[in-house]
C-alpha cells in the first residue's frame, strides 16, 4: 500500500509489470495466444490483451471475487473467463502495490513446487533472499 494517508499509486504498463514480475523466480516472458505472455517454467501466468490495456492473469476463484468487489474499475471479467481461475486487469487503473501481490499470487499458484520450496530456503537464508514471502499467500481485502 502506499504511505498512510497518500492514496495508492495507480496505473503501469506491460513493461513495467513484466519488470516486476521477472524479479519472481522461474519468470519468462513469452508469447500466449499471439500476444506478449508472462510463464513461470512454461505455464501460463499472465498475457496483455488484444487491445493493448488489459490484461488477463491467473489468479484463484476465491481471490478473484475479493478483487473483482474491491475494484471493479481495475479489476473485471467476461463470460470466457468466468469458468476459469483467471481474470482481466485494466493497467491504467489498477493500484500498482495490489498488482504485485496479485503477480506474486499468480506465481504461487503456477510455480512447480520444486521452485517454490526452492524460493522458501531462499527467503530463510536471508534479506537478499527471492520473493515470494510465503507460499500461497491469499490477497488481502484493503
Amino acid at each position: 500500500m502506499g504511505k498512510r494517508g497518500s492514496p495508492a499509486r495507480r496505473g503501469t504498463t506491460w513493461s513495467a509489470l513484466c519488470k516486476m514480475a521477472t524479479k519472481l523466480p522461474g519468470v519468462e516472458q513469452g508469447t500466449s495466444y499471439g500476444t506478449p505472455a508472462l510463464h513461470v517454467r512454461k505455464k501460463f501466468l499472465a498475457r496483455l490483451k488484444e487491445d493493448g490495456e488489459s490484461v488477463a492473469i491467473k489468479i484463484g476463484f476465491s481471490d478473484r471475487d475479493v478483487l473483482l468487489e474491491l475494484d471493479p474499475a481495475a479489476f473485471y471479467l467476461t463470460d470466457h473467463y468466468r469458468p476459469y481461475p483467471a481474470m482481466l486487469i485494466r493497467l491504467k487503473q489498477v493500484r500498482v502495490d495490489l498488482l504485485e501481490q496479485i503477480l506474486e499470487q499468480a506465481w504461487q499458484l503456477q510455480a512447480p513446487k520444486s521452485l517454490l520450496a526452492e524460493a522458501t530456503r531462499d527467503r530463510a537464508a536471508g534479506p537478499q533472499a527471492a520473493r515470494p514471502r510465503s507460499p500461497r499467500r491469499q490477497i488481502k481485502r484493503s
